[in-house]
């Protein structure tokens, strides 16, 4: 069993996280600031800023557990048995077949109950 100590923020992490915030802020303000701008150009720089803040944040404690996290989540993806190409399509043949049949009989439910009701309240020719 694998038990890690997990150590409270300090104040260089919240730090951190304010600047890589207002980074991506700064960027997205910049972006519509700089209209008059090639879009491409605006786009790069977006992005340029963006990824600088992505990697402050990364640097911080919470962002590090992220990471930790993203790289677990990635080692079990990687040990799921996914279904095979003919699995995934029978499959999904069985569930549109059986929405057509459930469908199909609702609707005769409907007709019966319609001519049921049309025969009591007298509509019905």
């Amino acid at each position: 069993m694998n038990v890690r100590a997990e150590a409270g923020f300090t104040g260089l992490d919240n730090a951190k996280l304010v600047v890589s915030v207002t980074i991506i802020v700064a960027g997205i303000v910049a972006f519509y600031y700089f209209a008059a701008y090639s879009l491409l150009l605006r786009v790069i720089a977006l992005l340029l800023l963006a990824g600088g803040a992505v990697a402050i944040a990364l640097t911080s404690q919470p962002g590090r557990q992220l990471w930790r996290f993203a790289t677990d989540v990635r080692m079990e993806v990687r040990k799921v048995v996914w279904p095979t190409r003919q699995e995934t399509i029978q499959t999904t043949l069985i569930v549109v077949v059986m929405v057509f049949l459930i469908g199909v009989l609702l609707w005769l439910f409907d007709m019966v109950l319609m001519a049921v009701l049309r025969f009591l309240t007298g509509q019905g020719g």
